[in-house]
């Protein structure tokens, strides 16, 4: 059964607003309600359509009033902060996402006509570190559970979620797990760090990139909204990249930095508000983060039409590189190639004075 009054948190950011526009596209949807605590752009207001915005705030009560008023049976909730530069400081942005979280819940809970509760999760629950496994399954934890910030809050929140699906197990809850979201118009930390000139990065390190286009973000949260998936989905693109071959890609110059220094560099562009490089940002800069698509495919029943090559090519064209792609690609394959020279003259030399064995004669006279 198709939903008829939907509300929507978090409309004013760009996949909020994109998703309110869908919806609203849809004539069998009687109602779609946008909520924000900020307007919109009018752009964003423009695209938006017949959907009701609604400036309200999820930390407060009075969302419920919102909620029972308009008899929402489908809740979407995409108000979840990824920055503390976005959200005024860590401090507002754990109040955000947590208590916010825990309010709209709660007046899930008490309104009847609320049937459906779609979560726009994130795949950072799964943490980064050395020991992870090669791809992460919805059933799996993170080896080295993260310790703050929206990593920490995703968790949380989740948790929150579970407890709300026991207490009303007549409503249908799903929890949609993206991989890191790529495109010409999302604005996200990982575009904020792919458009800079000199891109900085572990010394050391090569993480494994998984992306999501944003056209297939907003399909899957469309198709959540609308069907009747229930559960733990993880939502990426097929296949995987090299964080240098995606700066590579892009024409930027990689800047590789030893830890320490890349930390320092993380608290000044954070100071600064430029790039926010929080303590789990930089590990998945090290470590990476690739999940299992398995579930998306053939339970939820969704192919995302763009490949993780394909979403990065999608952007590529929507900025201006610095560098051209083929040469950093040539400048790359050089210093490679000098590299394996060194390597192998090496070698050679190391076998030239490395001693000969004793001949055969000798050791038997020192034999006797």
């Amino acid at each position: 059964m198709p939903p008829a009054v939907v509300l929507v948190t978090g409309v004013s950011r760009w996949l909020g607003g994109a998703l309110a526009a869908e919806l609203a596209r849809d004539r069998s949807i009687e109602r779609v309600i946008g909520v924000d605590t900020v307007p919109p752009s009018p752009e964003v207001l423009r695209r938006l359509g017949r959907t009701e915005f609604v400036r309200a705030d999820i930390r407060n009560p009075l969302i419920g009033k919102v909620i029972a008023t308009a008899s929402v049976d489908t809740v979407v909730h995409m108000n979840i902060s990824s920055t503390p530069a976005g959200s005024g400081g860590r401090g507002p942005m754990k109040e955000l996402n947590v208590i916010g979280t825990m309010q709209l819940l709660a007046a899930c809970q008490r309104t009847p006509s609320v049937r459906r509760f779609v979560l726009k999760s994130t795949s950072a629950v799964y943490g980064a570190s050395s020991r992870d496994p090669a791809v992460f399954t919805e059933a799996m934890q993170a080896r080295r559970v993260p310790s703050g910030g929206f990593a920490k809050d995703s968790l949380d929140i989740e948790g929150y979620v579970r407890s709300f699906a026991r207490r009303r197990p007549d409503v249908g809850v799903a929890a949609l797990r993206f991989t890191n979201f790529i495109g010409p118009r999302i604005d996200s930390l990982l575009t904020h760090f792919l458009r800079m000139p000199l891109v900085p990065t572990a010394l050391g390190y090569d993480a494994r990139v998984q992306l999501l286009h944003e056209d297939d973000a907003l399909a899957v949260l469309t198709r959540a909204t609308t069907g009747d998936f229930a559960g733990t989905v993880n939502v990426g693109g097929e296949g995987t990249l090299l964080l240098s071959q995606v700066i590579r890609r892009l024409g930027r110059l990689q800047v590789p930095l030893p830890s320490p220094a890349l930390g320092s560099l993380g608290r000044v562009t954070r100071r600064f508000g430029y790039v926010d490089y929080s303590p789990e940002q930089m590990r998945f800069l090290n470590f990476g983060r690739v999940v299992d698509t398995t579930v998306l495919r053939e339970e939820f029943g969704y192919t995302p039409r763009y490949t993780t090559e394909q979403a990065l090519d999608d952007y590529a064209r929507a900025i201006p590189p610095v560098l051209s792609p083929d040469l950093v690609r040539g400048v790359t394959s050089r210093a490679q190639e000098l590299v394996a020279r060194v390597g192998a003259t090496a070698d050679t030399v190391g076998q030239r004075l490395r001693p000969a064995p004793p001949s055969p004669g000798l050791r038997a006279v020192r034999d006797a």
